[in-house]
């Protein structure tokens, strides 16, 4: 029985991480986001209401489950305050139930006005950030001069820490002609950040393994997708963090030996918002049916999804990365009206056939896809929970895609609900 379950999603995010997160999250204790910041959005839908989270854990809307916040999150107090805000005029208990750690590197104002500035002077070379300040906040957490959580015990020495990044950070700002930020109010916020923050800090690598010891469940949650890793994905279209696997033990502070099972999200089909390669994309009717049949707009920027079809070549490298236990295919009811269709099998690079991704963005870009077609099965799937009940063609798809991919499908997905599940494997069984 696994008492640890990873859950990341496989291609560029907006798999449907958070809809699985949540629904597992009824079996678990304590549920840990471990990278990434207020830039990525996980959409919840239970009933009638829609809730969208940006930095608190999605178990925060299980009952008597800790949310946990660990070292590798880049964290906003801004957004923090919105989040729990939200959540409480929701009516659901939040601050009793948030772990943060003290070694968590602060998003201040500084670090939001480079980002966009550094997007607006790129123009057409823009990586299509948030703009949220997440990239120049990681980018201080390398060069050992981030503010984190645990500086605001001592605000006269954060003012001091807090001077001198000002000081690094200064001649940017007026580069790129941002209005000069006003040092004493970002000091006087420092006193807000305090009050908030504080009460949350605990000892984050401590609970997860005192949890561990008496047998309770975690589940770790990531953000973003693998496509978007600083290291292994379309580099430098990517996010700022690590998004695979690994990354869970170093950024909530637990080892390799605590993660048992491993679920990757990943859509039946290939979405992808801002810039960078895309072998599948389409621009055709098809990719307009999945757009809006999939209600493809991303849920922390607004921005339409880029919508195409599935690329097994790259979902097999992600398993690759990740050490996969299992899939979970979201969306196949999407699929429902479409007469055929394609999934990229290989791809064509300089008159050669690849079977894995090249490395970064530009020979990516060059690569032409290798089709395979399949027949659609133009029936409803969307709410069912029987496998048996699937109709033929949909059971081959998704067959097909575990033979291309080499990992199995645990779990199929065929609509926003809670309910709306095919489990063939529960992760911590």
């Amino acid at each position: 029985m696994a008492k640890s379950v990873l859950v990341l999603g496989l291609q560029w995010g907006d798999e449907g991480k958070g809809k699985f997160v949540d629904l597992l999250t009824e079996q678990a204790s304590a549920v840990v986001r471990f990278q990434g910041g207020h830039n990525a959005g996980h959409t919840l839908i239970v009933g009638e209401e829609k809730t969208v989270l940006h930095l608190i854990p999605s178990g925060i809307l299980r009952d008597n489950v800790i949310c946990v916040i660990g070292n590798g999150v880049v964290l906003s107090a801004e957004a923090l305050t919105d989040e729990i805000a939200m959540l409480k005029e929701r009516g659901i208990s939040v601050t009793d139930r948030i772990r943060i750690s003290g070694a968590c590197p602060l998003i201040l104002p500084l670090h939001s006005a480079l980002d966009q500035a550094r997007e607006k002077a790129a123009g057409a070379n823009a990586i299509g950030t948030t703009g949220r300040g997440i990239g120049p906040a990681y980018q201080d957490k390398v060069a050992r001069r981030a503010l984190r959580v645990q500086d605001l015990y001592n605000l006269d020495r954060f003012n001091e820490k807090l001077e001198a990044l000002y000081g690094f950070h200064e001649a940017n700002l007026s580069r790129y002609n941002v209005d000069t930020l006003d040092l004493d109010a970002m000091k006087e916020r420092a006193k807000s950040y305090a009050d908030l923050l504080l009460p949350f800090v605990d000892d984050v690598p401590g609970i997860l393994d005192t949890y561990r010891r008496d047998g309770k469940r975690i589940l770790f949650e990531g953000a973003q997708g693998t496509l978007l890793d600083v290291d292994h994905g379309t580099y430098p279209y990517v996010t700022s963090s690590n998004t695979v696997a690994g990354s869970a033990c170093s950024g909530s502070g637990v080892g390799p030996n605590a993660i048992e099972y491993v679920l990757g999200i990943v859509k039946a089909y290939t979405t992808r918002v801002g810039e960078g390669p895309f072998p599948t994309e389409l621009f055709d009717e098809s990719g307009q049916i999945l757009g809006e049949r999939g209600h493809e707009f991303g849920a922390t920027t607004g921005r339409e999804r880029r919508c195409g079809w599935f690329d097994a070549v790259a979902v097999r490298r992600a398993c690759l990365l990740n050490g996969v236990t299992g899939m979970c295919l979201t969306k196949l009811d999407v699929m429902d009206t479409l007469e055929s269709i394609d999934i990229c099998v290989a791809y064509e690079l300089d008159g050669k056939r690849l079977d894995h991704m090249p490395i970064g963005a530009d020979d990516l870009a060059r690569c032409v896809p290798v089709y395979e077609t399949m027949p659609g099965w133009q029936s409803k799937t969307e709410g069912e929970t029987d496998w048996n009940k699937l109709p033929p063609n949909a059971v081959a798809y998704v067959q097909r895609l575990e033979e291309l991919v080499g990992y199995p499908a645990h779990i199929v997905s065929t609509g926003p609900e809670r309910s709306e599940n095919i489990f063939k494997v529960n992760p911590f069984a």
